[in-house]
């Protein structure tokens, strides 16, 4: 849902990484052992996962267009295999405004690392930055887009910096219940206030998760565990508000997926991986409309 407008727009150098780097690691749901690769990538080439395990080695643009589930995570796919929980790795590649970029991956899920988007900070920050030669264009809305269901709600307001204001509610969680948390994306306040915030669910929740097999590679050194007032975590949590913050992290990762650059002002109550990717398409919706009303 939007506000159709014309969009204007600005133009800046594309990035990419100056050598290639690996991170090996579980998958939170699958379990299973994969070795992924970051490989530098010409411009134009966009955000791209290949899978190096599978005959001819299939590339999977991480745009919106490929999202094909969204159970408790992102999931990009096609009719032939599927790439699980991506969101932590496009969250980190988003803030460092990095525009192409080969995502190698060796199996079915992106692994969880410590739940956080910190060892793929750590990736990117090993591979050191690229300004390439070529630009891209940057949207800068001209009036607001949003996306509403029930008691969820995206909105994204016009802007010149990438802004995202937060809503967190667990009504049923003691503990929780609210928390708020507001922040200008860059490279060093991703670093400092949100790429450490972990994964996190409720006890009651996450039992007849494990229970069932849907998580086979959880433990308490890769998500926060809440159990009514308590933290089961042995280390407590990295900020009072690390549940907040960590949702942040999560929308970054979807917003990556509408595959262009923009700015605006983010305000999100409850969303969810399913809304996050849901304004994802309603933005690049709009950015398309903008540019047949320049025509």
């Amino acid at each position: 849902m939007s506000l159709p407008d014309e969009i204007s727009s600005s133009r800046k150098h594309q990035r990419s990484l100056k050598k290639a780097v690996t991170f090996q690691g579980t998958g939170l749901f699958t379990g299973a052992k994969t070795e992924l690769k970051l490989r530098p990538a010409p411009e134009g080439t966009g955000i791209v996962f290949q899978r190096v395990d599978l005959p001819d080695k299939p590339l999977l643009p991480a745009r919106v267009e490929s999202v094909c589930e969204t159970p408790r995570c992102t999931i990009l796919g096609n009719q032939n295999f599927q790439i699980q929980t991506v969101e932590h790795i496009l969250s980190a590649l988003k803030a460092f405004d990095l525009d192409n970029v080969i995502i190698e991956i060796d199996g079915p899920e992106v692994p969880s690392g410590d739940g956080s988007a910190v060892p793929f900070v750590d990736l990117i920050q090993q591979a050191g930055v690229i300004s390439q030669t070529a630009t891209k264009t940057v949207h800068h809305l001209t009036a607001p887009v949003f996306w509403s269901k029930g008691d969820v709600h995206l909105v994204a307001l016009p802007a010149e910096e990438f802004r995202i204001s937060y809503t967190l509610n667990y009504p049923t969680s003691d503990l929780l219940k609210s928390q708020f948390y507001t922040v200008h994306v860059n490279e060093e306040t991703y670093k400092q206030e949100i790429a450490p915030a972990r994964t996190f669910s409720l006890y009651e929740e996450v039992v007849p998760l494990i229970e069932k097999g849907n998580i086979k590679g959880g433990r308490l050194d890769n998500a926060v565990i809440i159990k009514g007032n308590t933290i089961l975590n042995p280390e407590g949590v990295r900020y009072q508000d690390e549940m907040v913050r960590h949702k942040i992290l999560d929308l970054i990762g979807d917003l990556s997926l509408v595959g262009q650059s923009f700015l605006a002002h983010i305000i999100a109550i409850r969303s969810g991986h399913f809304s996050n990717t849901s304004l994802a398409r309603e933005l690049v919706n709009n950015f398309t409309l903008g540019k047949n009303n320049a025509k």
